[in-house]
């Protein structure tokens, strides 16, 4: 296998799935008339959905492969376009949330599994961190990107922007095309009949119950990671409604938007500098940042705002790359992404606890 085509064909494939003209989708609902507590409830059902399918979604990865997964997630991100693209409710647009929940679910554990894998194949695992480092830095960019795209979106209209973000999904499918499938731990499972297949899909979630049982310190890697996670997400989430409130210029929103992405580049990229830092204190340093981030919110000064916002990203960033490389380098291969869509599920549990409430204060503060 050549392990530089493989990871290539990962970084373009997560590049193009975070490249779109919708990625400031909070400003896009607020510019269609939506208030912040209905788009606090839109992010719950995304998060519902989000939770109920994770775990089975990590699942069929481990029984079915995960390139196949991958496929699916992104056929579930032009449905999901085309759903928004159409709405004319804030039922459907729930909807349209839902489905984009299944994107997130059937990728999120699937490239991870296909990338530390691959690497630990050809006995390369301890540069998942590395790797880690860049698909966060490619995210943000693109993102950024995105989110800088602000304007244009509100311009050309929801209806066009979410319509060229499902087009983009023909690029994307067409990325995973050099990728193999990878099962480092030996053959993947397969079953040949429905029984079967459901038998395995059962073991593998037997045994990925019983890996976290007795795998207390894995759990609570997860829950740090969730808990910062969660915190920092709202915060950007909530940062896109309110910096157009603070008598920001129209013409420097987009460029405040890719500076709250530009802090999670800078945060990934650093850990990688100090990789003796011992967890604690990067959990520590992530959540102050953070705390900072929300305390600048509140000061309606959009350059502090701003500010503020790429220190939350950066501490976020820095957080996820550390944990997920201790997590990978704990998981058993023929339940890796299974595992890592149980993390997915942590996050998902903080999330629909935090929505909503974050949805009512920041209306009120």
């Amino acid at each position: 296998m050549k392990i530089k085509r493989q990871i290539r064909g990962l970084h373009i494939f997560s590049a193009l799935g975070n490249l779109s003209l919708t990625g400031a989708w909070v400003t896009l609902l607020a510019a269609r008339g939506f208030n912040l507590v209905e788009i606090g409830l839109a992010e719950t059902a995304f998060h519902i959905t989000s939770l109920l399918c994770e775990i089975p979604s990590g699942i069929l990865a481990d029984v079915f492969g995960r390139k196949r997964m991958l496929i699916v997630s992104t056929i579930a991100q032009m449905i999901g376009d085309l759903i928004m693209m159409l709405s004319n409710s804030f039922a459907m647009v729930c909807v349209s949330l839902c489905v984009f929940a299944l994107k997130y679910n059937f990728a999120s554990g699937s490239d991870t599994a296909l990338a530390y894998d691959s690497l630990k194949m050809v006995g390369q695992e301890d540069g998942y961190e590395r790797y880690e480092s860049r698909q966060l830095v490619l995210y943000r960019i693109c993102s950024g990107i995105s989110t800088l795209c602000a304007g244009i979106a509100l311009m050309v209209g929801y209806q066009t922007a979410y319509g060229i973000s499902a087009a983009m999904g023909i690029l994307q499918l067409l990325s995973l095309i050099p990728v193999r499938e990878v099962y480092a731990g030996g053959s993947k499972r397969a079953g040949s009949t429905v029984r079967s297949a459901v038998r395995e899909s059962m073991a593998c979630f037997r045994e990925s119950i019983q890996f976290l049982w007795g795998a207390r310190k894995a759990v609570g890697l997860m829950l740090c990671n969730a808990l910062v996670g969660a915190a920092d997400i709202l915060l950007l989430f909530f940062l896109q409604a309110k910096l157009p409130e603070s008598s920001i210029p129209g013409w420097a929103l987009g460029i405040a938007l890719l500076c709250l992405e530009l802090g999670g580049i800078i945060g990934s990229r650093l850990i990688i500098k100090l990789p003796k830092l011992p967890y604690r204190w990067v959990f520590i340093g992530a959540l102050g940042m953070i705390m900072l981030g929300y305390l600048a919110e509140h000061t309606m000064l959009y350059a502090v705002m701003t500010i503020g916002g790429m220190l939350a990203s950066a501490g976020d960033d820095a957080l996820q790359v550390r944990t997920n490389a201790k997590l990978q380098s704990m998981f058993p291969s023929e339940q890796r992404a299974t595992l890592t869509s149980v993390e997915s599920f942590a996050f998902s549990i903080v999330m629909i606890v935090l929505s909503p409430l974050a949805g009512v204060l920041f209306t009120h503060w």
